[in-house]
């Protein structure tokens, strides 16, 4: 039973960690493109409603893999927390809300609804992660490796969020630094998750004489 669920939540991490990076490559082609376009075609020269015409054009292309990937993140982040059985029901769950609240409130309300839950559900996370609590689940083990995944994700719905509020600029300028800093952070401890946790242990080893 253990080997099962093991194997089910391996295939289930698999395909969300598929889904998310095909989203972001398919939005990082959109956004070369775009940009080169851009300069080749020197929009930046073109009258304010040709240049706002191409401006929201781009933005028609590109919103429904940012809608995907939100929701992906949406299913993502309670994955540390619930096991592969209640997590497809929260998945069917989240597919019923965004609907509705999109009828009701409009798509962007929607979208927001999903990125504040998110938001809120991997301070959770990372507030467990840094307790060091055995309750959530990743694939790999090891302290701060949990801790800098747990930045990166934080980061990243940061960051999304950010654009969904970029005009109100004191809000962007706070989620801008906050994603740096999450971001930054949460490399550092994955990509070095050995060499932090040796440091650490010398730092201790240090105070305790």
């Amino acid at each position: 039973m253990g080997d099962e669920r093991t194997t089910k939540r391996a295939s289930y991490d698999f395909y969300l960690i598929l889904a998310t990076v095909a989203v972001l490559f398919v939005i990082s082609v959109i956004c070369i493109y775009g940009m080169f376009y851009f300069k080749w075609a020197q929009v930046q020269q073109m009258p304010p409603d040709l240049k706002m015409h191409y401006m929201d054009r781009m933005n028609l292309v590109v919103s429904p893999f940012v809608i995907a990937l939100i929701l992906v993140l949406g299913i993502c982040v309670p994955k540390r927390l619930l096991p592969v059985e209640k997590l497809n029901w929260f998945a069917v769950g989240l597919l019923l809300v965004v609907p509705v609240v999109a009828i009701g409130w409009g798509v962007t309300m929607a979208l927001l609804v999903v990125l504040v839950a998110s938001l809120l559900l991997q301070v959770v996370v990372l507030g467990l992660a840094l307790a060091g609590s055995r309750w959530l689940n990743f694939e790999k083990s090891g302290y701060w490796l949990r801790v800098g995944s747990s930045l990166i994700h934080l980061g990243i719905i940061l960051f999304i969020l950010d654009l969904f509020l970029f005009r109100q600029q004191r809000l962007h300028l706070l989620l801008f630094w906050l994603t740096t800093v999450a971001s930054v952070l949460g490399m550092l401890f994955s990509f070095y998750s050995q060499g932090v946790a040796r440091l650490m242990t010398r730092k201790k080893t240090a105070i305790s004489r």
